[in-house]
């Protein structure tokens, strides 16, 4: 008889996993952290190319150390700032997006100087990196749409039901999203 109520409770508790999707949940919890590795390679990518846009513009434009310090700086902002899948937490993800806003601030200042300097916008080397900067960036955003999605999908999947009664025993929790930067919602004001 026990045997029959063990063999029962089994049965039972794998109706009740399968039932609640556990397996789905886990294929989406790590969508996400492969998503959020994605945009932090993209990143690591961007912040990887700086050092050598910094010394290739020195050469041309040593009287512009203020705008090089401050990609400088910025850079070894954003390389501080590093969440893991595990910690993403809408106030961790808003520190980071803070660090990388200031890093993109900085390149565009740095990117402006160059508009100065017509030997340093023929240097091939500037180009280069500069072109590889860009894609970058265009990589930066689909990646963090990758991100987008899959918290979605994640977050949607433990919200429905029956799911949402056993999300959370398992340890499933929302994820944060990307916000629009402050800003965001007005275009920006072109003069020519």
């Amino acid at each position: 008889m026990k045997a029959l109520k063990n063999l029962f409770f089994a049965a039972f508790a794998i109706f009740a996993l399968s039932s609640c999707n556990y397996n789905s949940l886990v294929e989406q919890e790590q969508a996400v952290n492969q998503a959020w590795a994605e945009v932090e390679t993209q990143y690591q990518r961007r912040a990887d190319l700086i050092p050598n846009l910094v010394s290739t513009v020195k050469g041309y434009a040593e009287h512009e150390s203020k705008t090089l310090e401050g990609v400088v700086e910025a850079r070894a902002k954003a390389t501080q700032i590093t969440i893991s899948a595990d910690n993403l937490t809408e106030e961790n993800l808003a520190k980071f997006q803070k660090a990388q806003s200031e890093l993109s601030g900085a390149l565009k200042s740095l990117l402006a100087v160059s508009e100065a300097y017509p030997n340093l916008k023929a240097n091939e080397n500037f180009r280069d990196l500069q072109v590889q900067l860009e894609g970058t960036e265009n990589r930066i955003a689909t990646a963090r749409t990758r991100y987008t999605v899959a918290v979605q999908e994640y977050n949607t999947a433990i919200k429905k039901f029956p799911t949402v009664i056993y999300a959370s025993w398992f340890g499933f929790s929302e994820k944060p999203q990307f916000k629009a930067e402050e800003g965001a919602d007005k275009a920006p004001k072109i003069e020519f």
